[in-house]
């Protein structure tokens, strides 16, 4: 029997194999809109269409309230998402992550593409990124001068940390010519070395306002710096190459400047947090010394001063009167005359115990004498040895073979002709 899906099951599987395929979850469309409806919920329901085919479309409200402009029918926009199947109906349409009017996709394909070849170079590397000042004296700020910006920057850094020094680099943050003016204005706060720290921003705007940022020439210009260097531009959710390459990114110019210098509020109560502490521990240290000065006073050293005196007095003239008693010239004297005695008495024994060692040497030496056989030899005695043994008897005598006799001067090499034995 065949076997039969449900159109659940079918739904399911279209869906599982369009997720599974990598070309449909990151598309980039051109397309223009109809049929749109912003629901109250946020989202956008819209349909895609072009002179031949049409597709629908969704864009959740957590991404739709990013989008800069009002879309509606007849807008060519640029849409970047991915495809999917919805399961209930059993449609394909197009899940929108991003939307933008026609016009900026070539900005945003060029700045994809110089996002990925910097970073390819390594230029967003932590490694690569200075650290902020924690109180910088000086602060430069690369910006229009006329702008909200500058206004918003000076005004934070004023209520924050008044002491600190604002030096502005005026540049233009929009059109042709900024990006040369960006550029040239960080390489001048480099080469003036006034600044401790670089805020280059501006306020929000379409991407084509901030494109300046964007920009490859002002990306190394950052990159470059020998000042630490705040991105601060456009609003909480633009992000431009700048941002990417600086040493910190801001969201605002606001938070740049938050960033840039220390609340002095928050420094006053941490040094009077400090200095609380260093009276307590002044205070403290001041307790244990007035203690120890009081054990001090309190000892006998202080309370009767001449008595320790008095003892040592006593204890030196001691000590005199025992050197004096005991002459030490008297008492080397008499060790010399003790160590001559101990000499004479010393070569005395040895010479008595010498003498008694050659007396019972000499009398070994007679009675080894007596038992020497070379000494028996002498009066007419001789051994037999035969093939280098001592015979002591005939019968261990081989009349085959000849026989040494070994005289007191000398030795007889002889040949048996015949052999007797006593009788028993």
């Amino acid at each position: 029997m065949p076997r039969y899906l449900t159109v659940t099951a079918l739904n399911r599987y279209l869906k599982f194999k369009m997720d599974s395929d990598s070309e449909l979850q990151s598309i980039l469309l051109k397309a223009e809109i109809s049929n749109f409806k912003h629901h109250s919920s946020g989202h956008f329901y819209l349909t895609l269409k072009d002179d031949k085919s049409q597709v629908s479309a969704i864009m959740f409200s957590s991404n739709a309230k990013n989008v800069k402009f009002k879309p509606k029918d007849g807008d060519t926009v640029i849409i970047e998402g991915y495809v999917s199947v919805y399961e209930p109906y059993g449609t394909y349409q197009v899940y929108i992550n991003k939307l933008q009017m026609d016009g900026v996709g070539d900005l945003y394909l060029a700045f994809e593409r110089l996002k990925k070849e910097l970073e390819a170079e390594g230029l967003f590397k932590e490694e690569h990124k200075l650290s902020l000042p924690k109180i910088p004296k000086t602060i430069g700020v690369v910006t229009s001068k006329t702008g909200a910006a500058i206004q918003d920057i000076i005004n934070v850094i004023n209520n924050r940390f008044p002491l600190t020094k604002i030096i502005i680099y005026p540049a233009s943050v929009q059109g042709n010519l900024a990006k040369g003016e960006i550029v040239t204005q960080i390489k001048k706060a480099n080469q003036d070395k006034l600044v401790d720290l670089l805020i280059v921003g501006r306020g929000g705007g379409s991407i084509e306002d901030l494109w300046p940022f964007n920009e490859e020439e002002v990306a190394r210009a950052i990159y470059h710096s020998n000042i630490p260097i705040i991105s601060a531009v456009g609003h909480e959710t633009d992000m431009t190459i700048s941002d990417y390459v600086a040493d910190k990114r801001a969201s605002t110019p606001s938070h740049g400047a938050e960033l840039a210098v220390p609340n002095y509020r928050d420094i006053i109560e941490r040094i009077s947090n400090y200095k609380s502490r260093l009276n307590s521990s002044l205070l403290n240290k001041q307790n244990n010394l007035r203690t120890r000065y009081k054990n001090i006073i309190a000892s006998n050293i202080f309370k009767n001063p001449l008595r320790i005196i008095q003892t040592e007095q006593l204890q030196f003239m001691n000590t005199y009167d025992r050197l004096i008693k005991n002459n030490p010239k008297e008492l080397i004297q008499k060790k010399n005359e003790d160590i001559n005695r101990y000499i004479k008495q010393l070569n005395s024994d040895y010479k008595h115990l010498l003498a008694l060692k050659k007396g019972k040497f000499l009398a070994l030496a007679e009675k080894l004498e007596l038992v020497n056989p070379l000494a028996i030899m002498t009066k007419g005695y001789s051994i037999i040895k035969q093939e280098e043994t001592i015979k002591k008897s005939i019968k261990e005598i081989d009349l085959t073979k000849p026989i040494d006799v070994l005289l007191h001067d000398g030795k007889l090499h002889c040949q048996i002709l015949d052999m007797k034995g006593n009788k028993s």
